[in-house]
């Protein structure tokens, strides 16, 4: 029987990596003719794609459906959706304003917000991971780095929700998720024009005042950083802490382990084993010959993180979770131009969260049978994930 991928197929968002498993082995160079993409899954064939900016363009973006790909993908991922020169001057300027010591000042504030979103949460001996904390904990901390007043931090939740996720299978974004992102783009910009009148301690002064000589980022181009932070700063985070608390709940060793102080380890470990960034689309820009097959000039292209991080041929026992596992070859934050601009603060936020619950709850079990996916072509996580919970005392 042929090996079937799409990633919009519920059945395969809900188990992808026995698919991937397949297409390494059986179809490394993978055609799906209905949704016009191929598939590359080796570890070695994504991160070569990854570090070759030439042959495989962001010009379309990152995503397949149709609201989010082609020449106006910028308009949703800003810089990662540019290719050099563009991209080299974007992603220098935002670098300016998004420093290693803005995020590391955040850290205290990070914690007090961790502890605000979880405490409420864990008086009794139980509560839902996701719905509870991780959809609101990843987006305070983001309107903090930003500098959104805690008034509109609710209207900001919301409307980034409505874009991340729907429950109907198809490759396309309903009316709902379109015009929260217009909705957004509204509030960032009104948002913006008040920061230029008057700065403050917040990346938003920083992205208004970050310089290359007499080169600035536009405001279009700042609300643009803005938008794609709800994607790579909120949505991403948000599902690492489910798809960690999840990997912990599978594995009762692993978790006695993470819970007595391995939280970094435990991070690690979930972004190789179950990222929450699937797979990165690309563009060639001229005919690919691999594995004996040639990918055409302006193909789209998936590039399978997810199952880049199970190759066998860099992991061994690559399904196994396993906390002494080196993984420096991990994917998660993907590789060369486009590599994760916020992976530090992506790892501080998992870190701190999973340190603040650890602190306050001993152990857990998952309610599997009302646990609930999210529904997202690239990305993998949860959108429910009740537990009961033991309290330390």
């Amino acid at each position: 029987m042929e090996t079937f991928y799409s990633p919009f197929d519920f059945a395969v968002q809900d188990d992808p990596y026995p698919v991937y498993a397949r297409l390494r082995e059986e179809s490394p160079v993978y055609r799906n003719d209905k949704d016009d993409f191929w598939a590359l899954s080796r570890h070695a064939d994504v991160i070569a794609a990854l570090k070759d900016a030439n042959r495989f363009s962001s010009v379309n973006g990152l995503r397949l459906e149709p609201a989010f790909w082609g020449p106006d993908a910028e308009r949703f991922f800003s810089f990662v959706a540019m290719d050099p020169p563009r991209h080299t001057r974007m992603r220098g300027l935002v670098s300016r304003a998004f420093t290693a010591r803005r995020v590391q000042e955040l850290e205290p504030r990070i914690r007090e917000i961790a502890r605000e979103c979880i405490r409420p949460h864990v008086e009794g001996d139980a509560f839902d991971m996701m719905t509870d904390f991780a959809a609101r904990f990843p987006t305070d901390v983001i309107s903090e780095l930003v500098g959104v007043p805690e008034a509109d931090r609710a209207k900001v939740r919301d409307l980034g929700m409505a874009i991340m996720y729907r429950d109907e299978e198809g490759d396309d974004l309903p009316p709902e998720a379109l015009q929260a992102i217009g909705a957004l783009v509204g509030y960032y910009t009104e948002l913006t024009v008040e920061r230029g009148r008057e700065r403050r301690d917040d990346l938003l002064s920083g992205l208004l005042d970050a310089a290359d000589g007499a080169d600035r980022l536009t405001p279009e181009e700042i609300v643009g950083v803005l938008i794609l932070l709800v994607g790579a700063g909120i949505e991403t985070t948000m599902l690492l802490l489910g798809n960690a608390w999840n990997a912990a709940w599978l594995h009762p060793e692993a978790r006695a382990a993470a819970f007595g102080g391995r939280v970094g380890d435990w991070i690690e470990e979930t972004l190789r084993w179950d990222p929450p960034t699937q797979a990165i689309a690309r563009t060639t820009t001229e005919a690919v010959a691999l594995h004996g097959t040639t990918i055409p000039a302006d193909a789209r292209i998936l590039l399978l993180t997810g199952s880049a991080n199970r190759d066998p041929r860099v992991f061994d026992d690559p399904d196994r979770f396993d906390l002494d596992r080196d993984t420096g070859a991990s994917l998660a934050f993907g590789n060369g131009r486009h590599h994760c601009l916020g992976a530090n603060l992506g790892r501080l936020e998992a870190r701190i969260a999973l340190e603040e619950i650890t602190g306050l709850v001993a152990d857990f079990e998952i309610d599997e049978a009302n646990a609930r996916r999210v529904r997202s072509s690239n990305d993998r996580g949860f959108a429910a994930l009740p537990s009961r919970i033991t309290r330390r005392r």
